[in-house]
């Protein structure tokens, strides 16, 4: 790709979708969703034409910039970021026991809507890896929220 990317647009159309999907794997973190998706997009910013989709390149550094973060991170959760339904209260709270990768390829699967084979690439694994992710954590939240209820 020869041409600049227009960063503008991808911010205004992509940034608040990454920024939400960031905040689900770091289990309802602000902190962690801001300061990754604000480096990922540094990175892609610096990088320029380097990089051929710079939207997948945002997913996938802003997640593992998460990842780092909530390796290192030592305080307790922050008040979640959804001001109290209950239901979501609920799911943002099973979804904190799954993996961060079965948290990645669920919320990016059903509340991004991306197929199987995005996701892959946006996580830099394979499409079968994503579908035993999504068949665990399918599973999983199941088991929580049927517990719960």
């Amino acid at each position: 790709m020869g041409d600049d990317h227009d960063f503008e647009a991808i911010w205004r159309e992509q940034g608040p979708a990454i920024w939400r999907a960031v905040l689900a794997y770091g289990g309802g973190r602000r902190d962690i969703a801001d300061d990754a998706v604000a480096e990922a997009f540094a990175r892609v910013m610096e990088r320029g034409t380097e990089i051929r989709d710079p939207v997948a390149y945002l997913y996938r550094v802003a997640f593992r910039i998460a990842a780092a973060d909530l390796r290192s991170a030592t305080s307790e959760l922050e008040e979640l970021a959804i001001e109290d339904p209950e239901p979501l209260v609920d799911l943002l709270t099973a979804m904190r026991s799954l993996s961060p990768a079965e948290r990645a390829a669920v919320y990016l699967h059903y509340r991004a809507d991306m197929p199987v084979r995005d996701i892959a690439k946006i996580l830099d694994t394979t499409s079968a890896a994503v579908r035993v992710r999504l068949m665990r954590g399918r599973r999983r939240l199941a088991n929580l929220l049927r517990d719960d209820a």
